[in-house]
């Protein structure tokens, strides 16, 4: 993984071996006690290469959610950035995007005294980032790249990436030019930062999660050779785009070809970063064997290495203190049941909840509320449930009418308007868990043995309803289900287990081959 001079010290190394096993094998003709040298030699070098050549000096990470709470991938770097800090004590650095430039961001404490030579040559050459510490468990050194001026840049980008890796960037839309613009300022961050501070005897490894980082590891890759890189894809782009669009993908894996889909599905360009960077990093790795399987057959790579999905579970509270958190998340969770839908639901209701990002399909949202709706129907039920989906959608705003009445402390017996979810969205008539709730019927009516309700916002602590985080607000749970079609072992069912709750999940069914054979429809 490593270049230059260590690589060079291996071979002397290895020639060294050779020759002495030479020289005593002519000398006393043992061959007993040459392999006995062979084998202390190569002990010699196996420790030697542990300890000196493998672990870096310097480690840079980034992805779009260092200190940016969109998803599992903030719950992972964040949870085990204790580790890394303690092992390497400042000299694990993460990058992540300005998306506050002159706010203030909630994750984030910034230090102007942090590398301050540093910061103002970086300045002085056009860079402009924050740097301080990521407020989370261990403190990490965290830089925020503001990557507004890149945008000057993007043409020549794209030529190079072209021209150099063969990264398709003409069919590109949505968010890719932010991506390709964040993830190339970050690598002007890092290369200012080298060659500021390290040189080549320094090992360095530069961590990019997610094709929206690949950019970053395609540009060191060519400008600094010997920055060495590993490249985490959590899931591959085809993949979902398949999986979302209605199309089976574990069943049918091995039929597709990844460029076709990727035109098909007008995915040209993520797939295209993906699939390059997969290629030319130094270490291709993602978290699943599943997942490992899918970039083998769309990415035409297999992965050098499954790091399994883990993180530290220093967040769940212990103790009296879990079981404080977890009455006060019931008493809230019931309190906005109680309020929406003017129904008096008590304590012993069962407390029911998925989350996740609002991708409906793949995140199995359509068959979570189906299930609910046959549970409706089920005679034998005897427990009122009420069912939260927790899912980040386009939110207008905190609903006052419910906001009136959860500040009111008192109880009511009429339901609100539209008494299935929290916040007003901007697409109402748009949206996919509304619709299906219409269609199926499903309005919280009093009587009605199961409540849905969409919880369609980031659980931050100042959503204007729940109030809460979400490791708190999860804690009222008393099952959480995730049936998810794809990634369907994911971070937020290993959340949950940590805080000790109920998973219910799809079961994949593996051959040893390690073809998916079938999903288990958990709406049966």
């Amino acid at each position: 993984m490593f270049h230059n001079s260590n690589c060079l010290i291996y071979a002397k190394l290895i020639n060294l071996v050779v020759i002495l096993l030479v020289v005593f094998k002519n000398v006393s003709g043992k061959v007993v006690f040459s392999m006995f040298l062979y084998y202390l030699c190569m002990r010699y070098i196996s420790n030697f290469l542990r300890g000196k050549m493998l672990f870096p000096d310097y480690i840079f990470e980034t992805s779009w959610e260092v200190c940016n709470k969109v998803g599992g991938i903030y719950t992972v770097l964040s949870t085990r950035a204790k580790t890394l800090q303690d092992r390497m004590k400042d000299h694990v650095i993460f990058l992540g995007p300005d998306c506050w430039y002159e706010s203030q961001s909630p994750y984030f404490k910034q230090d102007d005294n942090l590398f301050a030579d540093w910061q103002q040559k970086a300045l002085s050459d056009g860079l402009k980032v924050k740097v301080g510490r990521w407020d989370i468990p261990g403190e990490p050194i965290a830089m925020l790249v503001d990557f507004r001026e890149a945008y000057a840049h993007k043409d020549e980008l794209y030529g190079n990436l072209w021209e150099y890796y063969h990264v398709d960037s003409l069919h590109a839309y949505g968010d890719y030019d932010e991506s390709a613009m964040f993830a190339y300022a970050t690598a002007l961050v890092v290369e200012s930062f080298y060659k500021f501070y390290l040189c080549e005897n320094d090992k360095v490894i530069l961590h990019a999660n997610e094709w929206q980082t690949g950019f970053a590891a395609l540009v060191l890759q060519h400008r600094m050779p010997q920055i060495a890189s590993i490249f985490t894809t959590h899931a591959t782009c085809i993949g979902r785009s398949i999986a979302g669009n209605n199309k089976p993908l574990y069943e049918y894996l091995w039929a597709y070809n990844g460029d076709q889909m990727a035109s098909e599905l007008n995915m040209e360009s993520k797939h295209s970063i993906e699939k390059q960077t997969a290629h030319y990093v130094d270490c291709f790795t993602t978290v699943s064997d599943i997942t490992a399987t899918e970039c083998k057959e769309l990415l035409d790579k297999p992965v050098d290495l499954v790091l399994p999905n883990g993180f530290e579970n220093d967040f769940v509270p212990k103790g009296a203190t879990f079981t404080k958190k977890r009455k006060a998340a019931r008493k809230r969770l019931l309190d906005v049941a109680n309020a929406l839908t003017g129904d008096d639901i008590q304590d012993d209701a069962l407390i029911v909840s998925t989350s996740g990002r609002y991708e409906f399909r793949n995140k199995g949202i359509d068959v979570f509320i189906e299930s609910m709706n046959r549970l409706r129907y089920d005679e034998n039920l005897k427990k009122l449930v009420v069912a939260f989906i927790e899912v980040p959608g386009w939110v207008a705003g905190p609903r006052q009418d419910l906001v009136e009445r959860l500040n009111s402390g008192k109880q009511f017996d009429t339901p609100l308007d539209k008494p299935v979810l929290t916040h007003w969205l901007h697409n109402m008539d748009h949206d996919n868990v509304l619709n299906m709730l219409s269609s199926l019927g499903i309005n919280n009516a009093k009587g009605d043995k199961v409540k849905v309700i969409l919880l369609p916002c980031y659980l931050t602590g100042d959503d204007g309803i729940m109030n809460m985080s979400y490791y708190d607000l999860v804690l009222g749970n008393d099952l959480c289900v995730y049936p998810s079609y794809y990634e369907p072992w994911g971070y937020t069912p290993l959340e949950a287990i940590a805080l000790r709750y109920l998973v219910l999940q799809p079961t994949l069914l593996v051959s040893v081959c390690g073809q998916i054979q079938r999903r288990e429809n958990i709406a049966r």
